[in-house]
């Protein structure tokens, strides 16, 4: 339904209307440009004589990233993938030939034909000799924002028609909380999608403290794509209705100055002390709400052991938790005291998760919560990842929109995410993993399909190695990046602008009609039509396509997507008229979401999803796995690298932080995100007195290393960050000075080159990248030049 042209008159009686037929509507005005959506915004498509010119911020978005746009002058990039590739050693000596010469190989250019061929007699092949477990298609990343052209989902339904693959579970982002936090209070991810509201922290919030910051930079991307970005607005609306913030690590501006932020500078991975010592004050000073824990809680009595010392014989106070957390103690007791006393919210960043034990943290901070007895009231109790993601907080009408069906998987084998290394490494070796053990596959075919894994997994010379086991890697992507580089077969994939798509997701309430505005690069295809291909060689087309063409295809989701909101009581137009209008906006929620509210409520009726229907202080469940690495509380362990074991070799912590102008590593290759590097290298923030001892200023270039490896980077001194720590965005492609070193140097600055490879813990086996030490000293090398945005040679390119 439309509000265009009509008079205010006209829209009351509509609403009105409406509201007698319990039936949201949504209105939208018409408009004169097509938009499409990203993981990091919505524009309008700008186009002359039908040739795509430029993208333009949505209308509707009160603070639009500036990522967006360079995704047009990338369209015909240099480092575009435009036809089928295969690695030359491959392609003339067949599948595991000369797998050290990944990343360095030549690539010969095929037809669609042969390469399809190649694909599925390769896949063929292993799945008949090996079995369905050694084809490895975690396929973890991000990709498109659109719900049909998902990568992932195209990836693993095509694999399951064929008879299934081995799987990953968990993220990159917060795998440790994925596993840790149904224990505590119930289910992490969809909890995320019910977080108190901006609305409702302006309005009864009054102080905010936020471990890990609440970076913005970090909000300008949504997963889904996003519609209009909220976290600024909502922490300046905050401020402006008298919330206090506090920010709790290491660099001053992970909270924006402009809501002058009390800041108390932490050293990297000593949350969980801090934590821990403002508990301990709490019961010590008599200020934990003791009725809240006794209907609320269990297993406060073990948990309250630990913090008085009668288990290990270590009082967890404020005075032993200053020295580690390089906080006065009386600072702690007097941010106790102040948490007590004022209507407080406990935000922790998802990067608390990325550290050796990173489950602690979260424990930690629920038990926080707990104690101060504001958990399911308004503007209080505690959140897990606010600015980090733009939908954190959003108060919208939730509903559950479909996606492309993936078929039934006959592999039960996966491994967490982060294991991945670990699983090529050490075929049919053993891992636990939330309670039980498993074991790894021997994986023959890895088949990659919307990530990069050289972005986003740690110690890449490991990861090198790792990457030389499996006989063949296949990769579906756009451009040149390490992944491609390093596979054997990659196939040319289109981006948003070239294709139609629907952006939807339910946590922003814009559904927007993604439209196609360039021809795809070359020869490059969707990756529907590139797997549906193949699937047509291995006798599965019409299981895969179901008959569909990708217009049958968003259709039939566009028509699944009305039929769930009518169940809601949500009109949606039909789906000519959807794409005719580009956009369709639902309406808010007028209640305050806050999360816990309902349990607190009514325990009894609304009981969390854990085996006791409360908080969980102290975990049965968790204590019975017998972990030493985590057991049934929330509990401090020194991290192997840390600053409270810094030597004179590595004397630095390392935060991999998330870069402000691309999306992890995506578009790294455009003029945005070229313009924030120093001389093309990512810059190291380092502290003033750790630059002068080192001699060195704004603008050097400078070697960062430690055992696993090392990196160029442009220094870039400010006091904005704790002496003795370093900061360097991650997302510099992968660009190695000499691929035959075991021990080699990023040109470019990624930081995974020297992150460690370590889990977590055995519970969840995340990635724990930010318990990392270095040393930087100035470079005086020969000079580099940068190839990571280059295509490698090609043999028969057009």
């Amino acid at each position: 339904m439309r509000a265009c042209n009509r008079s205010l008159a006209s829209c009351r009686f509509l609403w009105k209307w409406a509201d007698n037929r319990r039936i949201l509507f949504s209105f939208r005005r018409e408009r004169p440009l097509p938009l499409t959506t990203y993981h990091w915004g919505t524009y309008e498509i700008v186009s002359e004589n039908g040739v795509l010119k430029s993208l333009k911020p949505f209308a509707k978005d009160k603070d639009p990233s500036r990522i967006g746009p360079s995704y047009v002058e990338l369209l015909d990039h240099p480092a575009r993938i435009k036809t089928p590739c295969v690695r030359k050693s491959w392609l003339d000596s067949g599948p595991g030939s000369q797998p050290s010469a990944r990343g360095s190989d030549p690539f010969v250019a095929v037809s669609w034909d042969e390469a399809e061929t190649l694909v599925a007699n390769e896949l063929d092949r292993v799945r008949t000799r090996h079995g369905n477990s050694a084809i490895y298609a975690g396929s973890y990343g991000w990709a498109s924002a659109g719900r049909f052209h998902h990568a992932q989902s195209q990836i693993h339904r095509f694999l399951n028609c064929i008879g299934g693959y081995t799987r990953s579970v968990n993220t990159y982002s917060y795998a440790a909380a994925e596993v840790i936090v149904p224990h505590v209070i119930g289910g992490f991810v969809n909890m995320l999608n019910q977080h108190t509201s901006w609305t409702a922290i302006a309005e009864h919030c009054e102080l905010f403290v936020a471990f890990g910051g609440l970076v913005t930079d970090n909000g300008q991307i949504g997963n889904g794509g996003t519609g209009c970005h909220i976290q600024r607005d909502g922490i300046a609306r905050s401020s402006g209705n008298g919330v206090e913030f506090v920010n709790v690590s290491p660099r001053r501006v992970d909270i924006e100055a402009g809501v002058a932020p009390r800041w108390i500078p932490i050293r990297p991975n000593a949350d969980t002390a801090m934590m821990l010592a403002l508990c301990h004050t709490l019961r010590r000073d008599d200020l934990a709400d003791a009725d809240f824990i006794d209907r609320y809680a269990v297993g406060y009595e073990a948990f309250a052991a630990y913090l008085d010392g009668a288990t290990d014989g270590v009082v967890k106070s404020a005075e032993w938790a200053a020295p580690l957390c390089g906080i006065a103690a009386d600072q702690i007791i007097a941010l106790a005291h102040e948490m007590a006393s004022r209507r407080t919210m406990i935000g922790v960043s998802w990067s608390l998760s990325r550290q050796e034990w990173g489950e602690q943290p979260y424990w930690a901070a629920i038990a926080v919560a707990t104690m101060l007895g504001q958990m399911g009231l308004a503007g209080g109790g505690v959140g897990f990842g606010y600015a980090i993601a733009n939908h954190m907080g959003n108060n919208v009408r939730r509903m559950s929109y479909p996606a492309v069906p993936q078929g039934r998987n006959r592999v039960s084998d996966f491994i967490p995410v982060a294991r991945v290394s670990d699983m090529l490494l050490n075929p049919g070796g053993g891992f636990d993993y939330d309670g039980k053990t498993y074991q790894y596959p021997d994986t023959k075919i890895v088949y990659w399909a919307g990530g990069n894994p050289f972005h986003h997994h740690q110690d890449l010379n490991r990861m090198r190695r790792a990457w030389e086991q499996p006989d063949t890697i296949i990769v579906h992507d756009w451009c040149w990046n390490a992944a491609a580089k390093h596979a054997d077969i990659v196939l040319p994939c289109t981006v948003p602008l070239e294709r139609s798509d629907i952006g939807m997701t339910p946590r922003d309430p814009y559904i927007v009609a993604m439209t196609k505005a360039a021809e795809p690069a070359g020869v490059a295809r969707n990756d529907y039509d590139i797997l549906a291909g193949i699937a047509a060689r291995m006798g599965v087309a019409d299981a895969f396509t179901e008959g569909r063409s990708v217009d049958d295809w968003l259709r039939w989701l566009w028509e699944e997507t009305r039929k769930r909101a009518k169940v809601n009581d949500i009109a949606l137009p039909d789906y000519n008229d959807f794409v005719e209008g580009e956009y369709h906006k639902l309406d808010p929620v007028v209640h305050q979401r806050v999360m816990f509210e309902e349990f607190r409520a009514d325990p009894e009726g609304h009981p969390l999803a854990t085996p006791s229907g409360k908080i969980e202080l102290f975990s049965e469940a968790v204590a019975a796995f017998g972990y030493d690495d985590c057991p049934g509380h929330a509990t401090w362990n020194a991290p192997v690298e840390w600053m409270g074991s810094a030597s004179s070799d590595c004397p630095l912590h390392l935060i991999g932080k998330q870069p402000p102008a691309k999306l992890h590593s995506q578009l790294d290759h455009g003029r945005y995100a070229e313009s924030f590097k120093i001389r093309g290298h990512e810059p190291v923030e380092i502290h003033p007195a750790d630059a002068a001892v080192r001699g060195l200023e704004d603008g050097d270039i400078v070697q960062v290393f430690n055992a696993r490896g090392s990196m160029l980077c442009g220094v870039s001194i400010t006091d904005s960050i704790l002496r003795g720590v370093v900061a360097v965005s991650t997302g510099a492609w992968y660009d190695p000075a000499d691929p035959d070193d075991s021990l080699g140097m990023c040109k470019h600055g990624n930081p995974n080159m020297v992150a460690p490879d370590r889990p977590t813990s055995r519970i969840a086996q995340g990635p724990g990248a930010h318990s990392c030490l270095v040393n930087i000293a100035r470079y005086d090398g020969p000079p580099v030049t940068i190839t990571a945005h280059q295509p490698p040679d090609i043999i028969g390119a057009g």
